[in-house]
């Protein structure tokens, strides 16, 4: 009885710790899960700017990398972004220009600009609160790109009611003549 004993224990322990002839178990994926994110595009802008100048053609270039990019409190990445951190990305890809990372410190930059004057490449600061401030990148007329809680990366008017409201100031950081 012994030895059966000894022999069925060994049985199951050789046995136990072996996995060959024994298919290890792989769930399920779904391939139209995985098939429409390997082919999905990233959406194309539809807002493309009327002007052709070499600052309205480069900050259409980084629009375009940024476009519908989810806004995110703290975000510096394609995955999510703050308006401060988009606008200190744009300005050293477009531009090669280094610039602070909040809102309250780039507000500090470059020179104040009249609203009746401003040119592509401007920054524009809102006071969206008491206490918040919201910056975006004039990239024509009255046009700009932001971030935006609700669309992402996006181009607004300045003739938008709500912007209209909430314009506070706009800086001049690009070297024109």
């Amino acid at each position: 009885m012994k030895l059966l004993l000894f022999s069925l224990s060994l049985i199951f322990l050789f046995n136990g710790c072996s996995t060959r002839g024994v298919k290890a178990y792989k769930p399920q994926k779904k391939l139209s899960v995985i098939s429409s994110t390997k082919t999905q595009t990233k959406a194309k802008p539809n807002y493309k700017p009327k002007q052709k100048n070499w600052v309205t053609t480069a900050l259409y270039k980084e629009y375009k990398k940024w476009y519908k990019v989810p806004y995110k409190y703290g975000g510096t990445t394609l995955k999510g972004v703050d308006c401060s951190s988009f606008i200190q990305h744009v300005y050293y890809d477009a531009f090669h220009i280094r610039i602070p990372r909040t809102t309250k410190e780039q507000v500090k930059k470059g020179y104040y600009v009249k609203r009746t004057h401003l040119k592509e490449g401007d920054l524009i600061f809102f006071k969206t609160s008491y206490k918040d401030r919201h910056t975006g990148i004039l990239i024509e007329k009255d046009k700009f790109i932001h971030t935006s809680t609700k669309y992402g990366v996006t181009v607004s008017s300045l003739h938008n009611p709500y912007w209209r409201n909430k314009y506070w100031q706009a800086r001049r950081i690009l070297p024109f003549e």
